[in-house]
């Protein structure tokens, strides 16, 4: 089993899901089972933690460059309280973990900010501004 995961990775999945559902136990590539869920839990938090900083970054520009608001900032903000919705959803979990990750993403989305922007990153304040609750609230726009 472990030459299919090296050599053709969606055998691999299509074979390994074959097994589980035949509980073929002893036959499963356990070890690659495994790390695949663990990768999968990582990429599920990353893409949330993306989605994140995309919010918070439009966040800033609509605060600190009033004067190039536009649409697109919009629907981008829209989308990523969406795309987050959509996850803490799937998995309650994450809501918990969007609190968590809120200072940690709010320092990428700063230094995002200013070099799209251009203003310098002490513009932005060193502290995320936004409770969590009003980051996700679909109706709320920094002034």
């Amino acid at each position: 089993m472990d030459t299919a995961y090296l050599t053709d990775f969606n055998a691999w999945i299509d074979q390994t899901s074959q097994l589980l559902r035949e509980r073929r136990w002893d036959e499963v590539d356990l070890a690659h089972l495994i790390e695949e869920i663990e990768d999968l839990g990582k990429r599920e938090r990353r893409a949330v933690a993306s989605q994140l900083i995309r919010l918070l970054l439009h966040l800033l520009k609509w605060q600190y460059q009033p004067q190039r608001r536009s649409d697109s900032w919009l629907d981008s903000m829209t989308d990523a309280r969406t795309q987050i919705e959509l996850s803490v959803e799937d998995s309650p979990s994450f809501e918990n973990y969007l609190a968590d990750q809120l200072d940690q993403c709010y320092q990428r989305a700063r230094r995002q900010a200013a070099n799209q922007t251009g203003l310098e990153v002490s513009t932005f304040p060193d502290v995320c501004p936004y409770s969590p609750e009003r980051v996700l609230a679909d109706d709320w726009l920094p002034e």
